[in-house]
């Protein structure tokens, strides 16, 4: 794929900082470092810096730099403009449209059209597969499952019995949904087995990445809304109720019949209680370990969670506390050379 910088500026909607560079051919798309001639890279805050040394044919960059070294797209939101681009410079893969004869299709299976069901899936009795749906090899439809029109199920996922999964949504390599969540009764010291048998309920535009495990409800439904994205090797227990629009980074756990609100993000390995909510439109930094209920529009970090500034305070006078201790140490025996 080649394209000039002016047919890129036109594609991004952004504006050439010089217009003599709109010849400039771009064969590529590149991150700072690794860029070279013929390829096109991006870069934001803090990184601006960095990228005035990039060997990068042509940058793009926000709105409000000027004076780069290096030809440059000045766009509203890079980071947007670059994946729009992504897309173009990307080869689409040749998937052949159909069912495979090396496929297993169970009894009673509904399939929409142009369907994409690759050799070794499984799709067991009465699932239903909407259009254009694509599925890979080893992956497993179980019984009663639907998957809705335009979704792609990547290799070795798992998608058990009566779970559904939504519009637009991609399940990456080795996701299970709707294993059994983990409920066991315990007496004179022998555990018990509670029946799972609920399902988890994905919305549409939802990606969940590899090695995730999102558990069916003991009744009713464990539920992803629409929009959420997550990272791999997640756990979302049993009768979860996930918003819409969240971000779940990777070795996040949540506790079972917790329910989030919209927009919220967890970092890497944030960790919950169960029977909590969890307010919309709030944050959490990386290994939060959120023990209660917590408001909307929250900010946290810690263990146990405290607002992010609290939690920088605390780490501030953590680093102090060698020179304290030593200090006291002092004081200790400045008292006892005067008793």
């Amino acid at each position: 794929m080649k394209k000039t910088l002016g047919e890129i500026a036109k594609i991004i909607d952004g504006q050439l900082a010089n217009e003599s560079d709109s010849g400039i051919e771009i064969r590529g798309l590149e991150n700072i470092s690794g860029a070279r001639k013929g390829d096109l890279t991006f870069a934001v805050e803090p990184h601006i810096e960095e990228a005035k040394s990039s060997k990068a044919s042509a940058i793009i960059l926000p709105l409000d730099v000027t004076n780069f070294p290096i030809p440059s797209i000045r766009a509203e939101n890079p980071r947007a403009s670059i994946a729009k681009l992504l897309e173009i410079f990307t080869p689409k893969l040749q998937i052949p449209e159909g069912v495979s004869d090396q496929a297993s299709i169970g009894k009673n299976v509904k399939l929409g059209k142009n369907v994409k069901i690759l050799p070794l899936a499984v799709v067991d009795d009465n699932a239903v597969i909407g259009d254009r749906v694509t599925i890979y090899p080893h992956a497993y439809i179980g019984q009663f499952a639907e998957v809705d029109q335009d979704s792609i199920i990547y290799p070795s996922v798992t998608i058990r019995e009566h779970c559904r999964i939504g519009k637009r949504c991609v399940i990456h390599a080795n996701t299970v949904i709707g294993s059994d969540g983990f409920g066991f009764t315990t007496k004179d010291g022998i555990h018990t087995k509670v029946p799972q048998v609920g399902n988890v309920i994905v919305e549409d535009d939802v990606e969940v990445g590899s090695h995730v495990g999102i558990d069916r409800a003991a009744m009713g439904s464990t539920v992803i809304g629409h929009g959420t994205k997550i990272d791999n090797l997640v756990h979302i227990g049993h009768n979860c109720k996930i918003g819409a629009n969240c971000l779940i980074v990777a070795q996040t756990g949540i506790s079972g019949s917790v329910t989030v609100g919209d927009n919220v993000t967890f970092g890497g390995q944030v960790g919950t209680v169960g029977h909590i909510s969890i307010g919309s439109n709030s944050i959490f930094a990386a290994r939060s370990g959120i023990t209660h209920n917590m408001p909307e529009g929250y900010f946290g970090a810690g263990f146990p969670v405290q607002t992010h500034a609290e939690w920088l305070k605390m780490q501030a006078a953590i680093k102090h506390l060698p020179d304290v201790m030593k200090k006291l140490r002092r004081l200790e025996k400045l008292l006892e050379e005067n008793q």
